[in-house]
């Protein structure tokens, strides 16, 4: 008897996915709510677990093809995996070999580690895993790639979920690989000519990939921000001083009471929500001809995932403690690059933070996340010379960048918005005191 897998519900509004991974192959044995395929929404993976134990039948759709929301996609049969080599029958007894046998069977056996069969598509075989055990499971992406670069998937490391190899892996490999073979290469290969500038050179290569669901959402959004806000963005600096003091004075005994990290974020959305209360329109949004304001504060805090940014809600931000703030951003990093983040902590959201300074950034110019009006962004530390009570002092300063829709706020709020910031982060008793 076999069963239907269905594309699943994928939150309000959402009516179709992009089928991204299958994590089953046709007669893979899956047991009840193990994951077979990784679906690619516009905000987010969703995993689709198996409904039934058995075995993977038909895979009724390929990766990159889109589907609607209760679309079969492949069907699980009762039972485990069926042999892949079925013993002879009487009726097939090998024949004699002649003399020249063996030279066949040499020219047509596979590759040790590697099968390649043509599937007919998107112009490349496909990997087969080999019978050893040791091979870790590929998916069809990642399987081109390992044949496209050579290399040897028993020696890479996964950084997937269960550690999976994905396709960065593959790629960074690749990378190490080539690195090595050249200063291992002999001093003849340096001294070979270099190709002419006319030819254009050798080894141009150039890659196509499918942009992801996600990544078009991404675009769209942001291009439709810059064609219909009236973006402006205005700067401010703050001396960190005090809040790096207050985190190398309590950051053990916080991490043993509350069994977390105290990082520099919760400081800044507790800072933010302060602010909110001063110039609630940077926390508002416009609907229509209408101003809506909000008397609460849903933090979006932008996480890197390995498909693109993404921007999970923290809700509530201006009643949650530094524990509890910090806890959850914790929370969301982790299941942003394991692709467990779901549909409803992505949405709401009225204001949002980006830190480009965990990647170095000094100053930037952060694009607003619509329907909001502002995004915060904050940047790298670094010691800097300035002038505190008449005199010339070396300070760990920051640059801070707020970028809002001019229709909704003007340039007094959104200096007076950043001061508020500015002042709470270097006197973080405000913060206690609710100044």
């Amino acid at each position: 008897m076999s069963h239907d897998l269905k594309v699943p519900t994928l939150g309000e509004s959402i009516t179709e996915a992009t089928i991204g991974e299958w994590l089953k192959q046709p007669g893979d044995a899956v047991a009840v709510d193990e994951p077979i395929a990784s679906l690619e929404t516009d905000k987010v993976a969703v995993e689709v677990p198996s409904p039934v134990a058995g075995t993977i039948g038909e895979l009724l759709a390929e990766v990159g093809e889109t589907v609607r929301v209760d679309a079969v996609i492949a069907r699980i049969e009762d039972g485990d995996a069926p042999s892949t080599s079925p013993a002879p029958t009487q009726d097939e007894t090998p024949k004699p070999k002649k003399a020249d046998d063996d030279e066949v069977e040499r020219a047509e056996t596979p590759d040790p580690d590697f099968a390649a069969t043509d599937d007919g598509g998107d112009g490349g075989g496909e990997a087969k895993d080999t019978d050893d055990g040791d091979t870790p499971h590929l998916s069809p992406s990642v399987r081109r790639l390992v044949l496209e670069h050579g290399v040897d998937p028993t020696r890479i490391k996964g950084s997937g979920k269960d550690g999976r190899l994905t396709r960065e892996d593959v790629l960074e490999a690749a990378k190490s690989d080539k690195a090595k073979k050249s200063d291992d290469a002999p001093a003849k290969e340096a001294a070979k000519p270099a190709p002419s500038a006319a030819s254009g050179g050798a080894g141009r290569t150039e890659e196509r990939q499918r942009m992801t669901r996600l990544r078009q959402t991404i675009a769209k959004r942001l291009k439709s921000a810059q064609d219909t806000a009236a973006l402006l963005t205005t700067f401010n600096d703050v001396d960190m001083s005090a809040v790096m003091d207050t985190r190398a004075k309590y950051k053990d005994l916080f991490a043993r009471k509350h069994d977390v990290r105290l990082g520099f974020m919760g400081f800044f959305i507790k800072a933010a929500c302060l602010a909110a209360r001063d110039v609630p329109s940077v926390n508002a949004r416009i609907d229509g001809d209408e101003i809506v304001y909000h008397d609460y504060v849903d933090v979006s805090v932008a996480v890197s995932a390995p498909n693109g940014l993404v921007v999970p809600v923290i809700r509530n931000a201006e009643s949650l403690s530094f524990a509890e703030i910090e806890k959850t951003i914790g929370d969301f990093g982790a299941r942003a690059k394991s692709g467990k983040l779901t549909m409803d902590e992505m949405q709401g959201g009225t204001f949002t933070i980006s830190n480009g300074g965990v990647f170095g950034s000094l100053m930037s110019t952060p694009i607003v996340n619509p329907p909001q009006s502002a995004v915060l962004g904050l940047h790298r530390i670094e010691d800097r010379a300035v002038v505190v009570d008449g005199e010339i002092v070396v300070r760990p300063m920051m640059y801070m960048a707020l970028t809002y829709d001019h229709r909704l706020v003007d340039g007094r709020e959104a200096v007076t918005y950043l001061v508020r910031i500015k002042e709470a982060i270097e006197d973080p008793a405000r913060m206690l005191i609710d100044l």
